[in-house]
């Protein structure tokens, strides 16, 4: 796609312009939520993706990537439509911290063409291969410490795709597709790229060369047996570990515009000082897909494995229960402590022992803390369920199972992405306790409330509750049995008051 690049004006005045001109709308979703606006961007090749532009989320008033996929022949799309669908509506279900996230999408059609619109999360910060050649070009080298905690995080990812049922292979991870944050969180993107290549394998001729040209320049991130049949999670542990390496060394040097050879990457390993980090990247490269570790196995090595701190433990137990505390909890906990209090005591019979008070404690950084742990940079892997997660097939079907699958019309109907957070409810029995009303608050992940009220009868169970506010798309799926924990728990202390108060007139 070529763009032309307006004349700019010099001083202020230019600059204004161009910011202007850069913001203009050009677009808005049929909700109105996603303003699409002039401004290109690049988050990682996509197959038959035409175009990515800056959007506007103007419900939270943040960023996200408006991407275009065209149709110019409408039957093709119309043979595609059912599959189209069904594809997007199971990239929605796919959610970790360290994943860039699919928040929507939608079809428009067109006398001319067809098009399907989807909006993904905006990663202002650039990708990694943009992060390392800058540390490299500043004379500086990577720190072991973040090199660690973004290789968990790396790895946290792929441990939940590939734990799927059935697993998903990313199939195009390499550090252009990998993004970080300002805050230091890695995401992963282009999930979508394998599927998308199953599912569009008539991209347009600018994307397949735009295609190609990526795919020779980062060759040296697939493995050897990429595409010469069934893949499996082998190939993403391969391109792991061409990351990994990269990480460390920050750049493998290649031959001028041609493929990084194997002899680079060889030697790059070796460069390595540390004997179990040079281990680690080795068994990833491993030629044999059979050799190679798991990305669950790799979270276990002994390069990246550590017994979590009490303090992260802990943190990740707010975290999970955060829905049963105040928003402001932080704060108004340590107000009610002495400062000079001691928490805990070391105490040694040789020597002083060690006291930590609470004083040593500050509020603001155990905030940022606790937000840190919430947004994913310190997972708690050594505790990862071994459960699979469930995902709809069509994540992980190949091109040939894509062909010959034939998938019914779904019903049209609504689910809830967002998680609860935070839980209020408030319960008033009729004179004659024949019903209850309930009035139930709901904090999402998102920032939004959502406060929802109903006569609830003795025959009602919270089960039953959590389930209808599941059907009708009012809480998300995985959050049914914490919702219905927290309603039995008020229910049943509705119940005990009530019959106190009874039992006293």
């Amino acid at each position: 796609m070529t763009m032309s690049v307006p004349e700019r004006k010099s001083g202020s005045e230019g600059k204004e312009e161009e910011s202007e001109d850069e913001s203009e709308i050009l677009e808005e979703s049929p909700c109105g939520r996603w303003q699409k606006r002039k401004e290109q961007v690049s988050q990682g090749n996509v197959p038959g993706v035409e175009s990515a532009s800056l959007a506007m989320d103007t419900e939270e008033g943040v960023e996200v990537v408006w991407n275009e996929v065209l149709f110019s022949d409408k039957k093709v799309f119309k043979a595609q439509e059912e599959k189209i669908k069904e594809m997007f509506d199971n990239l929605m279900q796919v959610e970790h911290p360290n994943i860039v996230k699919f928040h929507k999408y939608w079809l428009d059609m067109k006398e001319s063409q067809a098009r399907v619109i989807f909006i993904t999360e905006y990663m202002s910060s650039g990708s990694l291969k943009q992060f390392l050649k800058k540390t490299k070009k500043n004379h500086k080298t990577m720190n072991v410490k973040a090199w660690k905690r973004w290789c968990t995080q790396i790895l946290s990812a792929l441990s939940y795709l590939h734990s799927c049922d059935p697993p998903i292979i990313h199939g195009n991870l390499t550090c252009d597709t990998i993004f970080i944050q300002h805050n230091g969180l890695i995401k992963i993107g282009s999930v979508w790229h394998r599927l998308f290549v199953n599912v569009f394998p008539d991209a347009s001729v600018q994307g397949k060369a735009r295609q190609h040209r990526d795919e020779q320049r980062n060759l040296h991130f697939f493995a050897p047996e990429y595409g010469a049949g069934e893949d499996d999670y082998a190939i993403d542990i391969f391109s792991f570990g061409i990351c990994a390496l990269e990480m460390a060394v920050l750049e493998i040097q290649a031959n001028g515009d041609t493929a990084v050879s194997k002899e680079a990457i060889v030697n790059a390993g070796q460069s390595l000082e540390d004997p179990p980090m040079r281990e680690f990247t080795q068994s990833c490269l491993r030629h044999d897909a059979k050799l190679r570790p798991t990305a669950h196995d790799l979270l276990f090595h002994r390069v990246l494995f550590e017994v979590h701190s009490l303090k992260l433990l802990a943190a990740h137990c707010l975290i999970n229960n955060q829905y049963l505390l105040p928003e402001n909890c932080v704060e108004e906990k340590t107000k009610s402590f002495d400062p000079n209090a001691v928490m805990a005591e070391i105490k040694h019979e040789d020597r002083a022992g060690v006291q930590l008070k609470y004083s040593h404690v500050s509020p603001l950084e155990l905030d940022k803390f606790l937000e840190d742990v919430k947004n994913g940079i310190y997972p708690l892997m050594n505790f990862a369920s071994s459960r699979p997660h469930p995902v709809p097939r069509a994540l992980s079907l190949s091109q040939e199972q894509v062909e010959t699958v034939k998938t019914p019309t779904p019903e049209p109907q609504e689910t809830e992405t967002r998680k609860v957070v935070q839980m209020h409810c408030n319960l008033e029995s009729n004179d004659e306790g024949t019903k209850t009303h309930l009035s139930l608050f709901l904090k999402m992940d998102d920032k939004l409330h959502r406060q929802l009220s109903c006569d609830i009868f003795p025959t009602d169970t919270s089960k039953d509750l959590a389930s209808e506010l599941v059907y009708y798309a009012f809480i998300n799926e995985e959050d049914s049995e914490k919702v219905a924990g927290f309603l039995e728990d008020a229910i049943n202390r509705h119940r005990v008051r009530a019959l106190t108060s009874g039992s006293t007139q």
